[in-house]
C-alpha cells in the first residue's frame, strides 16, 4: 500500500468511528427501550431498527477491514433476525449480553488495530462465542409450547413478561430509505472555542465605544457651557472694552462655534458607528453562541444505561424519564454539568428509591421513577430538575450526621426548620449512609454538585417530602462569559453583582432598619429580610463618620439608603451599598491560574472607562455576610456600654424580671421595672428612659399594646422598644414589627450577649 493510500485508509477509518458511534448509540437506545417492554407494535419497530443498525455497522466495519468488529456484528445481527422471526425470547441475561457486546465494540472502535491488546482479542472471541450460541442457524426454535426460560425475579415482579412472539413485525421494504439529513459540516468543537472567545472579546470594544459616546456628550456639554459664558462677556456694555478685547471675543466665539460644530459632528458619527458596532458584535456573538449551544441530549444519552446498570447492581427497578432534551445550553456549561447530574441520579438510586419489597409494603409501584427535566426560565436561565418518587430525606438522620461532623451543635440542630436541615446535606463530609461503599457514604457527592453549580454562576436547592420523594433544582445561566451585571459603589470601590442573583433594588429610610433576634432587618414585600452592609461582608476598612470623601458622605447622610436584595438557594439578604450605578453587559475575565479561588470574587470585568471591577461571587458573599454578623456579636459580648442608660423593664414574671434587671445592671445600666404594660406606660409619663424592654404576654396591657401606645404618643414616638417573648411564630414577629418595636428577641434562643448587643445598638 502506497503512502497516499495509507493516509486515505486512515481517514476512512476515522470517518467510520464517527459513523459507528452513531450506530451504537441507536442500538443501545433500542435495547433500553426494549428492556422497558413497550407495546407489541412499538417493540417490532425497535427490533427492526436495531437489526438494520447492526447490519449497517457490520458492512461499515467490513469496508475498512475491521474484521473483529465485523465478527461480533454478524451474530448480533443474527440474534435480532431471530427476534424478527419470533424464534427467540428476550431475557435479562440476553440483554446483558447485548449491552456487553455494544460496550466492547465501542472500545474497539476507540483504538486502532495496533493498540488492541491480547485481552481485547480474548474478550472479542468470548463474545462471538456467546452470541453465536444464540444466533446459530441450527439452534432449536423456541415456540409457544416450550417452557419460558427462567426469569429474573426482580424483572418478573416489576415487569410482567410480554413475549415477542406476540409481535407482528412490520414488513421491510427494500426501497425504503432513511430521511436525508440537512447538509452539515463536521468541525471539532475545540476549533470553535477560540472563535467564541474572540467574539466575546469584541464585547469589550462595544462597551468601550459606548463609553466614548458618553464622554463625547460630556465634551459637548462643556462646549455649550463655554459658549454660554462667552456670550455673557460679549453682551456686556462696550464702555471700557479695548479693540483687542473685542477682537478676542469675536475670535473666541468663532472658535467655540467651530469646536461645538466639530464635536457635534464627531458625536453623531460615533453614535452611528457605536450602534452599528453594537449590532454587529451582538449578532456575531449570538451566532457563535448558537454554534456552540448544544441540546441537553449531548450529555444525557448515556444516562438510561447508567441508571439501568446501577439499579440492577442494587437489586432495584428504576425507570428514568428525561424531558426537555432539546433545550440548548452553552457547551461549556453542559460539559461541567455531566458529573453533578450523575452524582444526583446516583443519589436518587442509592438513597431515594426503595427496594421493590419496601415499595410493595408502602403501596407504591414496584418500579421507582427518576425524572430529569430541562426547561428555560427565560432567555438567560436554564432550570434543571432531578426528582425521584422514593422515601425522601430523613431529616433526623441529616441532623445527626451534621452534629457528628461538627457542623452544628446539638442545641442549634434542634432549632433548625426543615429547609435549614435540608441545606445541611451539601457540606462536604455529610452523609446519611450507614456504611461507606463505592457509591455513597463519603459525603462528597452533593458537595461536588454545589461547588460545580456555584462555579457556573448558578444555585442548587432541594425539596423533600417523607415517602413522597426528593427534588433537586439547579438554576444556571444558559451561556457563560457575557452576562448582565449591576455596578455598585462601596466607598471608593466598584463591584459588579450578577443580575441573575438580584431579586430587587430599592431605597429605604434609615428608620426602616429594625433589629430582630440580634440581626438588622428590613420589611420588604411583607417579609422580614436580613440586611448587611456590603463593606462588612467584604471586610473592607471600617469607614469613620460614614466615608472619606464628600461624595460618600453625601450618600451616607442622604435620607434614603440604597439596598440590593440578593438571592442564592433559598436565602435572601439585603445588602446596603453607597450607590447603585447602572446595569450593563459584562465580560467576565478569570483571575489567572495564580488566583484560581478567591473568596467572594468570581472574576473581574473591564468597564467601558478602562477601570477594572471585581465580579462578586454571590453565594460566597452571602456566607461572608452571615460570618460578619456572627463576628460582630462575638466582639460585642466583650464590650461594655460607653455610658449608663436608663432602661424600663416591663415583665409580669418576677423571675424573668429579676433576671433581666441583673443582666442589665451588671452591664452598667440603670434599670427600673414594671409589672405589666399599664404600669410601664404610667412610669414613662413620670420619668425619663432611654429604652423599654417588654414581655408580650402580660395582664392589663400586653407588649404589643404597650408598643402601640408608645408609638402613638408624640412624646415617646422615637423611644426604642425591645420585645422579649416566648412567642416565636412568624406571625407574632411580624405583629411586633408592625406595632413599631425596634427589636424582637425570642426567649427560647435568648442569651445575655444578644440582649446587651441590642442595647448597645439602640441606646
Amino acid at each position: 500500500m502506497t503512502e497516499k493510500d495509507e493516509k486515505f485508509f486512515k481517514r476512512l477509518q476515522a470517518t467510520l468511528r464517527t459513523e459507528a458511534h452513531e450506530h451504537l448509540r441507536v442500538i443501545a437506545a433500542g435495547l433500553l427501550e426494549l428492556e422497558n417492554r413497550p407495546e407489541p407494535p412499538r417493540c417490532a419497530e425497535v427490533i427492526e431498527t436495531v437489526f438494520r443498525e447492526a447490519h449497517s455497522l457490520k458492512g461499515a466495519a467490513r469496508s475498512v477491514d475491521l474484521r473483529d468488529i465485523e465478527s461480533i456484528c454478524q451474530p448480533l445481527e443474527g440474534a435480532f433476525a431471530m427476534l424478527k422471526r419470533q424464534e427467540l425470547i428476550l431475557s435479562p441475561a440476553l440483554y446483558d449480553l447485548f449491552h456487553q457486546s455494544v460496550d466492547h465494540i465501542s472500545n474497539l472502535i476507540s483504538f486502532s488495530v495496533a493498540e488492541r491488546t491480547a485481552s481485547d482479542q480474548s474478550r472479542t472471541s468470548e463474545l462471538i462465542g456467546q452470541l453465536g450460541k444464540v444466533s446459530r442457524e441450527d439452534a432449536p426454535q423456541i415456540t409457544a409450547e416450550k417452557p419460558e426460560p427462567a426469569a429474573d425475579p426482580l424483572y418478573d415482579e416489576v415487569l410482567p413478561a410480554r413475549s415477542v412472539r406476540e409481535v407482528k413485525a412490520t414488513p421491510y421494504l427494500p426501497g425504503e430509505e432513511k430521511p436525508i439529513l440537512a447538509e452539515t459540516v463536521r468541525i471539532p468543537t475545540a476549533r470553535l472555542d477560540p472563535l467564541l472567545l474572540q467574539a466575546e472579546e469584541m464585547t469589550l470594544a462595544k462597551i468601550s465605544a459606548a463609553q466614548r459616546a458618553v464622554e463625547l456628550q460630556e465634551v459637548k456639554r462643556i462646549c455649550n457651557g463655554w459658549k454660554t459664558e462667552s456670550k455673557k462677556y460679549k453682551d456686556r456694555p462696550a464702555a471700557g472694552r479695548t479693540p483687542e478685547w473685542n477682537e478676542w471675543l469675536e475670535w473666541n466665539e468663532a472658535q467655540v462655534d467651530a469646536l461645538q460644530g466639530r464635536v457635534a459632528f464627531v458625536t453623531q458619527a460615533l453614535e452611528q458607528d457605536q450602534r452599528a458596532l453594537k449590532r454587529m458584535v451582538d449578532e456575531h456573538l449570538e451566532a457563535m453562541k448558537e454554534v456552540l449551544m448544544l441540546p441537553a441530549a449531548f450529555i444525557v444519552e448515556a444516562f438510561p444505561r447508567f441508571v439501568r446498570d446501577l439499579a440492577r447492581d442494587q437489586g432495584k427497578a428504576v425507570e428514568l424519564t428525561i424531558r426537555g432534551m432539546e433545550l440548548e445550553i452553552d457547551k461549556r456549561i453542559l460539559e461541567e454539568l455531566k458529573d453533578p447530574l450523575i452524582h444526583l441520579i446516583r443519589n436518587c438510586i442509592d438513597h431515594g428509591i426503595e427496594t421493590a419489597e419496601e415499595r410493595r409494603r408502602r403501596g407504591k409501584p414496584l418500579r421507582g421513577t427518576i425524572s430529569l427535566t430541562f426547561s428555560a426560565r427565560d432567555s438567560r436561565q436554564a432550570e434543571i430538575l432531578v426528582s425521584d418518587d422514593g422515601a425522601g430525606i430523613d431529616l433526623a438522620r441529616v441532623r445527626a450526621a451534621a452534629i457528628k461532623a461538627g457542623i452544628v451543635s446539638p442545641e442549634a440542630a434542634e432549632k433548625l426548620d426543615s429547609q435549614d436541615t435540608l441545606a445541611l446535606i451539601f457540606p462536604s463530609g455529610i452523609s446519611t449512609s450507614s456504611i461507606i461503599t463505592d457509591i455513597s457514604g463519603r459525603g462528597l457527592g452533593l458537595a461536588i454538585v454545589r461547588e460545580k453549580v456555584e462555579k457556573l454562576g448558578g444555585v442548587v436547592t432541594v425539596n423533600s417530602q417523607t415517602q413522597a420523594g426528593t427534588t433537586f433544582r439547579l438554576l444556571l445561566p444558559s451561556t457563560l462569559a457575557t452576562f448582565r451585571g449591576v455596578l455598585v459603589r462601596v466607598g471608593a470601590h466598584l463591584f459588579v453583582l450578577p443580575t441573575i442573583n438580584i431579586e430587587r433594588a430599592a431605597r429605604i429610610q434609615p428608620q426602616e432598619i429594625k433589629t430582630v433576634e440580634n440581626r438588622e432587618t428590613i420589611h420588604l414585600d411583607g417579609q422580614i429580610v436580613s440586611t448587611v452592609h456590603l463593606a462588612d461582608a467584604l471586610e473592607l476598612p471600617v469607614r469613620k463618620n460614614g466615608s472619606s470623601t464628600a461624595k460618600d458622605a453625601a450618600a451616607v447622610n442622604a435620607s434614603t439608603i440604597p439596598v440590593v436584595v440578593l438571592a442564592s438557594a433559598d436565602k435572601r439578604i439585603a445588602f446596603q451599598v453607597d450607590e447603585i450605578l447602572e446595569e450593563q453587559q459584562i465580560l467576565v475575565k478569570g483571575l489567572g491560574r495564580q488566583l484560581k479561588r478567591v473568596r467572594n470574587i468570581a472574576g473581574a470585568a473591564v468597564l467601558g472607562n478602562g477601570k477594572v471591577a471585581p465580579v462578586l461571587n454571590v453565594p460566597d458573599v452571602m456566607k461572608s455576610a452571615v460570618r460578619s454578623v456572627a463576628a460582630v456579636r462575638a466582639a460585642d459580648t466583650q464590650k461594655m456600654p460607653d455610658r449608663s442608660g436608663r432602661i424600663l423593664v416591663a415583665e409580669d414574671s418576677i423571675t424573668a424580671r429579676t433576671l433581666l434587671k441583673n443582666i442589665l445592671e451588671t452591664a452598667g445600666y440603670q434599670v427600673a421595672t414594671a409589672v405589666d404594660g399599664m404600669d410601664a406606660f404610667t412610669q414613662l409619663r413620670s420619668s425619663e428612659f432611654d429604652i423599654v424592654v417588654s414581655d408580650v404576654d402580660m395582664p392589663r396591657m400586653n407588649g404589643f399594646e404597650l408598643t402601640t401606645r408608645i408609638r402613638s404618643d408624640k412624646n415617646f414616638e422615637e423611644l426604642p422598644v425591645v420585645l422579649v417573648t416566648a412567642l416565636e411564630s412568624r406571625e407574632d414577629r411580624e405583629r411586633g414589627i408592625d406595632a413599631g418595636a425596634n427589636a424582637y428577641i425570642v426567649k427560647s434562643s435568648f442569651d445575655q450577649s444578644t440582649l446587651l448587643e441590642v442595647m448597645r445598638r439602640l441606646i
